[in-house]
């Protein structure tokens, strides 16, 4: 039988095949085939899969993963050297940003644009809680949309409680598979929930002494939903480890550092000291963003990200 994993706890993995779901475990042979990652099937692939019976119960047995589309990974949080799916076979991710209660700074931003960008995946910004911000946090929501809507990202402004522009994200995910992201209390679980009452997925109220959510989604799951449209909600994120990048394709994976490669010297810049670097010009000219140039900084030099308060300089 052949089904699409909508559901996965680590050990067992929910399979949907002709509208009916399978509860399957896998063959120990897929943790041995080379596959670095701590999950080696993830939400959204598509799987063989044969069933048996025991003590009256059926299971399947998962035999073969199809080759995937794309998918969307970062570092493990406790094994630095694997890797985590986060969810396969995609067509759009919606990251859902806030700039209080949680604050989501550039850096985490651009490393989550990055890898999106690496494996062909759309992003799509959504800036929720906007009901909820003053004059100031207004201002910086409209600094990041100038930004980002300049490279090339499209950008919406979102009140999940308010039921504000959320008919802007059902149309976009219309005919889709889509992905929502973000840190824990972004929102992400209201906003579904506004989206596809009928979900009625569990939320938590934010730390007021951390300004941090609480993980609501412990597992990535895919739902369908009733109006020609499928979503994976995941766990939130607290940082986004880049995998598997070279300092030479870094650069490829920022738009508008892209665009303007033919324009450098060399064939060859990673636009730091290289003289006549077409980047590095359109840095003094303000035709780029600094916050990008340091996020490139950043992940070009490995380090692990920060959360900075100077990232709005």
């Amino acid at each position: 039988m052949v089904g699409t994993v909508y559901k996965s706890t680590g050990s067992w993995y929910w399979v949907k095949s002709q509208d009916k779901l399978y509860k399957c475990r896998i063959k120990g042979k897929f943790r041995i085939k080379g596959i670095k990652s701590t999950n080696p099937i993830a939400v959204g692939d598509t799987v063989d899969f044969s069933l048996e019976t025991k003590n009256n119960e059926e299971t399947g047995v998962i035999t073969q993963i199809h080759e995937r589309k794309n998918y969307i990974v970062r570092k493990s949080v406790n094994l630095s050297k694997q890797t985590h799916i986060i969810a396969s076979n995609i067509d759009q991710v919606f990251l859902l940003i806030t700039i209080d209660n949680p604050p989501t700074f550039t850096t985490f931003i651009d490393r989550f644009l990055v890898t999106a960008e690496a494996y062909s995946i759309e992003t799509i910004l959504v800036f929720n809680k906007i009901d909820s911000y003053e004059i100031e946090q207004r201002a910086e929501i409209m600094y990041l949309k100038d930004i980002y809507e300049n490279i090339g990202y499209t950008c919406i402004e979102v009140s999940a409680t308010k039921n504000i522009n959320v008919d802007k994200v059902k149309e976009l995910m219309t005919g889709k598979i889509s992905m929502f992201s973000g840190h824990s209390g972004v929102g992400k679980t209201t906003l579904l929930n506004t989206i596809e009452p009928s979900l009625n997925l569990k939320t938590k109220e934010i730390s007021e002494q951390h300004k941090q959510g609480q993980h609501t989604t412990t597992f990535a799951e895919m739902f369908d939903l009733s109006f020609d449209a499928r979503i994976i909600d995941t766990p939130g994120i607290k940082g986004f480890g880049i995998v598997d990048m070279e300092k030479d394709e870094l650069g490829d994976y920022f738009p508008e550092f892209f665009a303007l490669k033919q324009d450098c010297k060399f064939n060859n810049c990673i636009h730091i000291n290289e003289p006549k670097c077409a980047v590095k010009e359109a840095l003094e000219n303000e035709e780029i963003a600094w916050s990008r140039y340091k996020s490139y900084l950043q992940i070009l030099e490995g380090e692990e990200e920060h959360y900075r308060t100077d990232i709005w300089d």
